[in-house]
């Protein structure tokens, strides 16, 4: 089984290209998260996504740097020669499906529609005694 499911932010604006048949495709870098946080930092995996056809201009068209992505895929590894007569490996994921998780209106600020929806309308709001929770 070769399945990879992936969520983090595009590194930068995803480019698109047409391969020599006239197949568009996709490529971009997503920042994954690590689990374990070290000396106080969170880092992060870098992971090459290649996306193709309808998806690929869908990518292009709606994803761009910092936005938050889904992915799911298979793990592929190619290699080619380089000009200067060395072998290079490339590992990437070829996404099957791209889920746009960032909000059509998020900008770079990274602001979010809950910090937006808790500062409208809040002076309605009463506060309760945790004694009264039903849990």
């Amino acid at each position: 089984m070769n399945k990879v499911i992936l969520i983090g932010n595009l590194t930068k604006d995803p480019e698109l290209s047409t391969t020599n048949s006239g197949i568009n495709y996709c490529r971009f870098t997503l920042a994954v998260p690590k689990r374990f946080v070290s000396n106080g930092d969170r880092e992060a995996e870098f992971i090459n996504i290649v996306v193709w056809r309808t998806q690929a201009d869908n990518c292009h068209k709606y994803l761009k740097k910092g936005s938050k992505a889904g992915v799911v895929g298979s793990l592929q590894t190619r290699s080619y020669d380089a000009q200067d007569g060395t072998k290079r490996y490339v590992t990437e994921v070829v996404a099957d499906e791209v889920e746009f998780l960032s909000s059509k209106n998020t900008d770079s600020s990274n602001a979010s529609v809950d910090d937006s929806v808790s500062t409208s309308g809040n002076s309605e709001l009463e506060p309760i005694e945790d004694d009264s929770l039903p849990f």
